[in-house]
């Protein structure tokens, strides 16, 4: 999945000039948390509810008047993206950054923009929770031909697999999370466990409640 598959376009933003008082109020109306500040469809900035809270509070050493201009307070040079990015190195940047928004920017031209909720969706997408499921762990040997070991034992079930995240855990280990075509994941957790594989997730025992 790439962030122009997840990019909220086209963007709606404001303009350095905007007060700070016109650009709280469009973030109230539209229910937005960031605005990208454009001056025409370049990139001038980036404005954040924070950013306009701290602005006007009255804690603020000097706090800024409702009537200031947008480009007073907003970050001059915001992390971008391209829309050709991958999803994964987006959430990434934005991890490490602790940023809450990337504007997508295509040759100078803003157009998108994608925020934390639209990582969320994503991953919602890509694991396929969305979808009628049932939900297995399995640890895995780090070694090639594992998870083709676990996958044809999905096909010889004809159990459709929506979705398989896989991380190591350990030095020799995987752990293997797959979503599945099927709600009796105990039944299919049962007959992997008898067939050498080392299960997480159905336990063996129902949880007690």
């Amino acid at each position: 999945m790439l962030v122009r598959d997840i990019m909220r376009s086209p963007v709606v933003g404001v303009s350095p000039a905007t007060t700070l008082q016109d650009a709280y109020r469009t973030m109230r109306e539209k229910g937005f948390r960031h605005l990208a500040v454009l001056d025409g469809e370049r990139l001038a900035g980036v404005v954040t509810d924070r950013d306009l809270r701290l602005a006007t509070s009255a804690l603020a050493p000097v706090p800024f008047a409702a009537d200031s201009a947008v480009s007073a307070i907003m970050c001059r040079e915001p992390l971008t993206a391209n829309a050709d990015d991958a999803v994964e190195d987006a959430a990434r940047v934005m991890r490490e950054r602790k940023i809450g928004c990337l504007p997508v920017v295509d040759d100078g031209r803003v157009i998108g923009i994608i925020t934390g909720i639209d990582l969320l969706d994503a991953l919602i997408r890509m694991t396929g929770v969305d979808k009628p499921s049932g939900r297995l762990e399995v640890h895995l040997p780090d070694r090639p031909g594992e998870l083709a070991r676990l996958t044809a034992f999905m096909g010889e079930r004809n159990l459709n697999i929506h979705s398989i995240l896989t991380y190591p855990e350990g030095s020799d280990r995987v752990r293997t999370v797959l979503r599945v075509g099927s709600i009796e994941t105990r039944l299919v957790a049962r007959d992997l466990r008898t067939a050498g594989f080392e299960v997480v997730w159905p336990p063996d025992k129902p949880c007690p409640r």
